[in-house]
């Protein structure tokens, strides 16, 4: 199981869940409550699942598609370690991921 730790919008923690690797983040955050619409439902059509990952974590990602840096750039509050949720799926021998919300995430669909 891989410990997923989020924080609010100023860095504060706002919840930690744990999830198996194959899982996909947009899915394990909002089973957790946390505020990503997701209105696409994770067709990567939108940016609405923007969340922003420590270096370490965003470092070992593969990187994002044309499509998904597309798709960042129509998000507010984007920064170098910005990634879509739809596009995150938690992977074997990953102990933690540190997951910000970013200042904009509102949850439309009342998760």
């Amino acid at each position: 199981m891989i410990r997923i730790d989020f924080l609010s919008p100023d860095g504060e923690p706002s919840g930690s869940v744990e999830a198996p690797a194959g899982a996909r983040l947009l899915d394990v955050a909002q089973a957790a409550g946390q505020p990503l619409e997701g209105t696409c439902e994770g067709q990567m059509a939108c940016s609405t699942c923007h969340v922003i990952l420590t270096e370490a974590d965003f470092a070992r990602l593969p990187p994002a598609t044309d499509m998904e840096d597309d798709l960042l750039d129509l998000a507010a509050h984007v920064t170098r370690h910005s990634r879509l949720a739809c596009q995150i799926w938690l992977e074997e021998g990953w102990e933690t991921l540190t997951v910000r919300i970013p200042g904009d995430a509102h949850d439309m669909q009342g998760r």
